[in-house]
């Protein structure tokens, strides 16, 4: 891994990531679909909203901002692959907008993926009509500064889930999932089979059978029914 600066204030690059077809295989898939196969778990809070009207699905650059300071997201910006989405802490901050148009405008140019905010954005009307994917705890019209410290690619807390840099995350009208990168290849499995078995129900209601036997058995088994 390559790194610049020291702890606190520093950048690392070429951090392990999932395959760009292992990531083109989840384009697509519903969070709630996601979370569910990882046992309920890995998914932001609810504050975490889609601002844009766009999903995202694509690999973690992670960024550590100073509260009200946005430098290192503008360089996660330079440094991120087409497609990566940046994630970024704000360390509690909420109304300090730390991405808004112009940047939005840097991030379409470099083809990036989307961005998630755990604090704010601003400019959200420019934003959906440049077409970019982004969420954010709050929306709000204060800016910030420009001078750091912060840092790029290390684990953070977004949205109240644990964040690598590297990680899957996928993102929609439901909210935010982060598939951890060492999982990403078995979650897809367990995705994949969760799907056959609600298109396996669809079909059943479709058919007429619109109730589950099993949730009689259970409330026999609680005492509630004979």
């Amino acid at each position: 891994m390559t790194e610049q600066g020291k702890i606190g204030f520093r950048i690392r690059t070429d951090v392990p990531r999932i395959s760009a077809e292992l990531v083109e295989r989840y384009r697509g898939m519903a969070s709630p679909n996601v979370a569910d196969a990882m046992g309920r778990f890995h998914f932001m809070d609810p504050e975490i909203q889609q601002r844009s009207g766009l999903s995202i699905c694509g690999v973690a650059v992670t960024v550590d901002a100073r509260p009200a300071d946005n430098l290192m997201v503008h360089k996660a910006i330079q440094v991120a692959q087409p497609g990566d989405v940046v994630l970024v802490s704000t360390n509690g901050n909420r109304t300090s907008a730390v991405f808004g148009e112009l940047m939005c405008r840097s991030a379409v140019g470099a083809r990036l993926g989307g961005i998630v905010v755990d604090g704010a954005i601003r400019d959200i009307e420019q934003i959906a009509a440049l077409g970019f994917p982004a969420f954010s705890r709050t929306v709000c019209a204060g800016g910030c500064d420009k001078d750091g410290p912060g840092e790029i690619n290390v684990p953070i807390s977004c949205g109240n889930a644990v964040v690598m840099p590297g990680d899957l995350v996928i993102g929609d009208a439901d909210g935010v999932v982060i598939v951890p990168r060492e999982e990403a290849s078995d979650v897809l499995e367990l995705v994949l089979a969760l799907v056959a078995r609600e298109q396996k129900r669809v079909a059943e209601i479709d058919a007429g059978v619109l109730f589950k036997g099993e949730i009689d058995e259970i409330l026999k088994k609680r005492g509630v029914i004979s």
